[in-house]
């Protein structure tokens, strides 16, 4: 018995070390979505916030390309451009254009809960991917729970619902990005890299051409605030942290932590933003949440998995 609790504790420690990288690494993103809700709808618009976060990120992740190249032996010119577009600037735009418009509780749910729905349908359209009856389950509850999120008021076409269609768009290009990513098996800190250094390159001179060198009308404190988190906390520790998480656990484990970013953010827009989900707004974030869980390889309780069986 001693031997096994000797074994077993090496294993819980590392467990434990795996389980702490994932959950810092979404909730840099969870309040990613906060963040930038608060910005864009504040002293930023959306084009300053996306000049900011590849300004600083592409900066700092430069000597990264530099060492390590273009990648184009892995990727070529197209799918470059299309992993620089679809985690770039044109992400972050439609993002934030669908965040100044949606509570972030629908965003939660939209945004990174419908990414694993549609990276799926991509893999089924291209590569015929099948899928285990916990995945489906999971992408079935993502679709409840987003169904949930945009049903009432969908052919309306107000503010909130035009953001809705934004955030799914912003969804579907980030999972180009994820298909791209996944064939060219760059690591994850080059790609960023690309992706930084590219959006700086193609969007920096747009932005400049129409806003000038003194085009943010916003307060310093909020234009250093919005840098440090969007091109520091966001593009290069969250990425890290989720790295060593899945470094530790594995991909799948690793990944099953993403599932908490719907409810976090919900939670942390309470106190910064005063939105408090109505309770369908909650169990459609309980619905996406598991979902999440399920598609990205979390496994069932043993009871449950039984149960199925029986």
């Amino acid at each position: 018995m001693s031997e096994g609790i000797v074994e077993g504790a090496p294993r819980t420690a590392r467990y434990a070390t795996g389980a702490m990288f994932g959950v810092c690494a979404v909730t840099i993103w969870a309040t990613w979505i906060v963040v930038t809700r608060l910005g864009v709808t504040t002293t930023l618009s959306v084009y300053d916030l996306t000049m900011l976060r590849f300004g600083a990120a592409g900066v700092l992740l430069f000597p990264v390309v530099l060492r390590k190249g273009l990648a184009l032996e892995r990727l070529g010119p197209l799918r470059l451009l299309i992993l620089v577009c679809s985690a770039g600037a044109p992400y972050v735009l439609v993002a934030a254009s669908g965040l100044k418009l949606a509570p972030v509780a629908h965003a939660g749910a939209l945004l990174p809960g419908s990414m694993p729905l549609f990276v799926a349908l991509l893999s089924w359209l291209l590569t015929k991917e099948r899928f285990t009856a916990s995945r489906l389950t999971g992408y079935a509850l993502i679709a409840l729970g987003g169904a949930t999120i945009a049903g009432p008021g969908a052919f309306s076409l107000g503010e909130t619902q035009i953001g809705h269609i934004l955030l799914l768009s912003a969804a579907f290009i980030w999972a180009c990005y994820a298909i791209v990513l996944r064939a060219s098996r760059l690591d994850s800190l080059h790609a960023a890299a690309l992706v930084s250094t590219g959006s700086l390159i193609l969007y920096g001179p747009v932005y400049l051409a129409f806003h000038g060198l003194h085009g943010m009308d916003a307060p310093l404190r909020d234009i250093v605030t919005q840098a440090l988190f969007q091109g520091v906390m966001v593009s290069i520790v969250a990425l890290f942290l989720f790295g060593k998480g899945i470094e530790i656990l594995g991909a799948s484990a690793g990944a099953a932590f993403s599932a908490l970013v719907p409810p976090m953010a919900a939670l942390i827009a309470i106190p910064i933003l005063g939105e408090v989900p109505t309770l369908a707004e909650q169990v459609a974030l309980l619905a996406v949440s598991l979902g999440v869980y399920l598609a990205s390889g979390g496994k069932l309780p043993g009871a449950w998995r039984r149960m199925r069986k029986g």
